[in-house]
């Protein structure tokens, strides 16, 4: 059986702090994209309590997915977001999660994220990442962007940082590692740049605004 709110909510009181964890559990966190990275900073996040996350992800569970993103085997052909709206209530169930299966565009960008403090980018694809920073940005100056590039391949996880790349927007990842060079994609690499961005996000909740 779950604990109730109030003794779960105790226990990250007591790792955190009582005024740092209020923080957390008012901030509203958009994750757009679902995927080795989207999948494990939405998980990182909800074990930290952060009370609101919205996951937007139009993609469904492949088994390929599996060596790296928060999945379960019997969860293949789900949708993710939905997916990983179950499996972060399984972890946290007192977490508010807002799950959407549709696909971010230029067009769609202001009105999907206006209700969150902090956007994660998590894309795949280059040109998709691009979108989502610059489309976010020029939406809402005012809200930070965490974003990636370069987590692929097998080179060292010390090469993986956060930089500071403007005044809202963030980027971390060794910035050029590209699975589209055929390096792969591995696990325990991309959990490292998730680690980061995730961290990143509760370093802006907190207020501190340095990487």
């Amino acid at each position: 059986m779950a604990p109730d709110r109030e003794t779960l909510h105790a226990a990250l009181v007591e790792r955190h702090g009582a005024a740092r964890q209020a923080k957390f559990d008012a901030a509203h966190v958009a994750v757009c994209g679902l995927g080795g990275l989207g999948s494990n900073i939405a998980v990182a996040l909800a074990r930290a309590g952060v009370g609101h996350l919205h996951l937007i992800d139009f993609d469904r569970v492949e088994p390929s997915n599996l060596n790296r993103q928060q999945y379960a085997a019997a969860q293949v052909g789900l949708a993710k977001a939905e997916a990983l709206k179950a499996n972060i209530a399984a972890i946290n169930p007192y977490c508010e999660v807002t799950a959407e299966a549709v696909r971010i565009t230029e067009e769609n960008v202001a009105v999907l994220l206006s209700g969150d403090d902090i956007i994660c980018e998590a894309f795949d694809r280059a040109e998709e990442k691009a979108m989502l920073v610059s489309s976010a940005l020029a939406a809402y100056p005012d809200k930070p962007v965490v974003a990636a590039s370069g987590m692929a391949g097998l080179e060292s996880a010390n090469r993986i940082s956060t930089v500071r790349v403007s005044k809202r927007l963030y980027v971390c990842g060794d910035r050029t590692a590209d699975v589209a060079d055929g390096l792969g994609l591995y696990g325990a690499r991309v959990l490292v740049c998730a680690a980061h961005q995730a961290t990143m996000i509760l370093r802006l909740i907190d207020g501190s605004e340095e990487p």
